[in-house]
């Protein structure tokens, strides 16, 4: 019976990625560790990998479309996947299982959870404001980050924040880049997030994994439900209010972290 709602929980966190595209980790993760007692170190990396194989098909889907903008993708990603083997390798020194590694993990997850909620209120409300394309002869300035170094340092942050609590790829990322690159347009902002989310759910999953923080057959369960579930959510996209959902889903991961802040 456990097997099965493993699934449906799976399926439910693919629904709503497919709906409104909001990250699975914040979902996924507060659902392990709230409705079904896995350990936070284990639910971070079953999650992260779960993320990996959810967001690879999104990739797949918007590089055929030339959404993806891989100078960006790289610049991201050199900042955040050197912090994420960084915190992969202390994790290894101390043991993710020690008590003051989940501690920090449950009170980084909730403070994560808090910013992912603002943020996917904020999407919701002033997200559609922005422009969906610019002309060619705007678009290669538009790509240009306000700082060259600020592509590396935030990068780096959500390497650290992805690795310690698999939530800051999705709703974070995307306010972390309209910051960098204020100028671009969201479909861009979204694809570039959905893009370097992929290697780096995937190299700090790996990284859990070698910890032995990754339960196989949970991940197998939990995917088997959210394929599925994107499908779906995909095709219902156009039919329901998203700002709703957004609204909605902006106060449950908030409940969500403010709980896990008072563990």
């Amino acid at each position: 019976m456990q097997d099965l709602a493993f699934v449906l929980a799976g399926f439910f966190v693919g629904l709503v990625v497919g709906l409104t595209g909001v990250g699975g980790g914040s979902l996924m993760t507060p659902i392990l560790i709230f409705f079904f007692g896995i350990k936070p170190y284990l639910a971070v990396g079953t999650d992260l990998l779960f993320a990996a194989f959810t967001k690879l098909s999104g990739t797949v889907k918007l590089a055929r479309r030339g959404a993806v903008n891989w100078r960006i993708v790289l610049h991201l990603s050199a900042g955040s996947i050197p912090a994420a083997l960084i915190t992969l390798y202390v994790l290894h020194h101390i043991g993710p299982a020690d008590p003051a590694v989940q501690a920090l993990m449950t009170t980084t997850l909730g403070a994560a959870l808090i910013l992912t909620a603002a943020a996917t209120l904020f999407k919701a409300i002033r997200g559609k404001a922005l422009p969906a394309s610019l002309p060619k002869c705007e678009a290669h300035q538009a790509a240009q980050p306000r700082h060259w170094s600020l592509p590396l340092l935030m990068g780096a942050l959500v390497g650290t924040l992805v690795s310690l609590t698999s939530v800051g790829a999705g709703a974070i990322g995307v306010s972390v880049l309209l910051i960098i690159y204020p100028r671009l347009p969201l479909p861009r902002i979204v694809a570039a997030d959905i893009a370097y989310a992929v290697p780096l759910t995937l190299v700090a999953g790996l990284g859990h994994a070698s910890l032995g923080s990754v339960d196989w057959p949970l991940l197998l369960k939990l995917l088997a439900g959210s394929i599925p579930g994107i499908w779906v959510g995909a095709h219902l996209m156009h039919r329901i209010n998203e700002r709703l959902i957004r609204s909605l889903l902006s106060f449950l991961i908030a409940w969500a972290g403010l709980k896990l802040l008072a563990i």
